[in-house]
C-alpha cells in the first residue's frame, strides 16, 4: 500500500488529544469475543501502524445524507494510521464518499472529501440584533432550535452542488416528466462528481469499488462494481437517488432509484460476494440500530429513520458468524472426502461454498446527539459537519488504539467483530 502523511484536522478547535502511556494490565477474557485471549494495552498513538495480516483491508459506507460527513473523518483517521483500504463500497452518500477515495491519489483524498463538504455545506446565520436568540438559545433547546432552522434552510434552498429544489414545484408539471417525479434537480451532483473524481482512477482498478442502487421496474438490488463495470458518475448519484426528493437515475436503460430502499449497507456484498480472501472490514454506520424510546412526534421520526436505515449491523453479522461457522465445517468434512467424489459435481459445489478465510469487522457507528432530530440526514450546515466530521475521526482515533481491533481472529467461525462502544476501554 502506498504510504501517505495525512493533512491536518479540519478545525483547530477539535485537536486530538495524545494519551499518556498506558501501564501494561493483567491479562483478563473478553466477555464480547472468546477468540481474544487478552487485551493488550492502548497504543499511544493512532498512526503510521503496520498493515495488518489481511488479504484485503475493506471499507464499507452506509447511506446517511448530511451525516456523512462521519465518514470523511473515519477515513482521515484511517489515513494517518496508513490503512489504506483496497475495497470500498457504499451506498448513498456513503456511495459519493467511495468515489471520492477511489478516485483520488492517496494524497490527494482528504482534499477532495473536505472540498465536497465544504462545498454542499453552508454557514447559516439567525438574525439577532438584540442578543436576544444568543440568551435563549443554549443548550440542547438552542441546539434543536438551530438544527430544524438549518434543515429548513436546506428544504428551502438545497444544497450548493448537489441538489436545488424544483421550481415549479412536481405537482404543478406534467405527469411522466422527470420535474413531476422528485423535488429536487440533482444535475449539480453530476458536475461535482466530474470535478472532484477521476474515474479513469476508478475503472483502472487500482482500488475495487463497489456502489448499490435498486432497479425501479424489477425492485431488485444492484451492485455497480468496477469489476464488472464501467463506473460512470450516473452510477453513483442512481446509488443515492432517495425518492421523492430525487429524481430517479437513468444507467443504460434502466432506471434506479437509491440503494437504501433495500439495503442501506453493501457488507454482505463485501464478505459474502465473489472474492473470498481474509478481510479486515471497517463498517461505518450512520445510523446506530440502539436508541432511546421516543417521547414525541418528532423523536418517532427521527427512531423510525434509525431502525429503517440502521440495516441492523449487528444482527447481520452474527448472521454472516453462522454462515461462515458452516463454510468452516464443511472445508473441515470435505478433507475426509475421498479424491475422486470431490471432482464430480456435486463435490465441485460443496468446495465452491466451504470457506477457511477470516474476518475481522470493526463497527464505526455514528451515535446521534441528544439535540440531533429526524432532520439531521438533510441538515447540510456546516457547523454540523464539522460536529459529525470530528466524531468520526474521534471514534476511529479510539478504535485504532486498541491493538485487538486488528487482529486476525483465531478461533471459532473465523468471524470477530470490534466495537469501541462495546469492547473498547480507555
Amino acid at each position: 500500500m502506498t504510504s501517505t502523511k495525512a493533512s491536518p484536522r479540519l478545525t483547530p478547535a477539535t485537536a486530538k488529544r495524545e494519551s499518556s502511556p498506558v501501564e501494561a494490565k493483567r491479562p483478563a477474557q473478553s466477555p464480547h469475543d472468546m477468540s481474544r485471549h487478552f487485551i493488550k494495552p492502548l497504543l499511544k498513538s493512532h498512526r503510521e501502524l503496520e498493515r495488518p495480516p489481511f488479504d484485503c483491508i475493506a471499507l464499507v459506507l452506509q447511506g446517511g445524507g448530511a451525516l456523512g460527513a462521519f465518514q470523511a473523518g473515519v477515513y482521515q483517521g484511517l489515513a494517518e494510521a496508513n490503512l489504506h483500504p483496497d475495497w470500498v463500497a457504499g451506498i448513498s452518500i456513503g456511495a459519493i464518499n467511495a468515489a471520492l477515495i477511489a478516485g483520488n491519489a492517496p494524497e490527494a483524498r482528504l482534499e477532495k472529501l473536505r472540498a465536497f463538504w465544504e462545498q454542499v455545506t453552508t454557514t447559516q446565520l439567525v438574525f439577532d440584533p438584540f442578543g436576544i436568540a444568543r440568551h435563549w438559545l443554549r443548550g440542547d433547546f438552542g441546539h434543536v432550535f438551530l438544527n430544524r432552522w438549518r434543515a429548513g434552510a436546506t428544504l428551502l434552498e438545497g444544497a450548493p452542488g448537489f441538489f436545488k429544489p424544483r421550481f415549479p414545484p412536481p405537482y404543478l408539471t406534467a405527469p411522466g416528466t422527470v420535474e413531476a417525479t422528485s423535488w429536487y434537480d440533482t444535475t449539480p451532483l453530476r458536475s461535482t462528481l466530474e470535478r472532484l473524481v477521476d474515474f479513469d482512477r476508478i475503472n483502472f482498478g487500482e482500488m475495487r469499488f463497489s456502489v448499490g442502487a435498486v432497479n425501479i421496474r424489477s425492485g431488485n438490488f444492484v451492485y455497480f462494481d468496477s469489476n464488472t463495470h464501467t463506473i460512470r458518475p450516473e452510477h453513483i448519484m442512481a446509488s443515492g437517488a432517495l425518492p421523492p426528493g430525487c429524481p430517479a437515475v437513468e444507467v443504460d436503460g434502466e432506471l434506479y432509484w437509491d440503494g437504501g430502499l433495500v439495503s442501506n449497507t453493501p457488507l454482505q456484498w463485501v464478505v459474502e460476494g465473489d472474492t473470498r480472501q481474509d478481510t479486515l472490514t471497517f463498517q461505518v454506520d450512520l445510523w446506530s440500530a440502539r436508541g432511546e424510546l421516543p417521547s414525541d412526534l418528532n423523536d418517532v421520526l427521527s427512531r423510525q429513520k434509525e431502525i429503517q436505515y440502521s440495516s441492523r449491523t449487528r444482527a447481520n453479522t452474527d448472521r454472516f458468524k453462522q454462515i461462515q461457522c458452516v463454510r468452516m465445517a464443511l472445508a473441515n468434512v470435505l478433507e475426509k472426502i475421498p479424491p475422486e467424489l470431490l471432482e464430480s459435481d456435486e463435490g465441485t459445489l460443496l468446495r465452491s461454498v466451504a470457506d477457511r478465510n477470516v474476518y475481522q469487522i470493526v463497527h464505526l457507528i455514528y451515535r446521534a446527539k441528544n439535540y440531533e432530530v429526524q432532520s439531521k440526514d438533510y441538515e447540510f450546515s456546516r457547523t454540523s459537519m464539522l460536529d459529525h466530521w470530528n466524531a468520526g475521526y474521534n471514534d476511529v482515533v479510539r478504535t485504532l488504539r486498541h491493538p485487538e481491533a486488528l487482529q486476525r481472529p483465531v478461533n471459532g467461525p473465523g468471524v470477530a467483530t470490534f466495537d469501541v462502544a462495546v469492547d473498547g476501554r480507555e
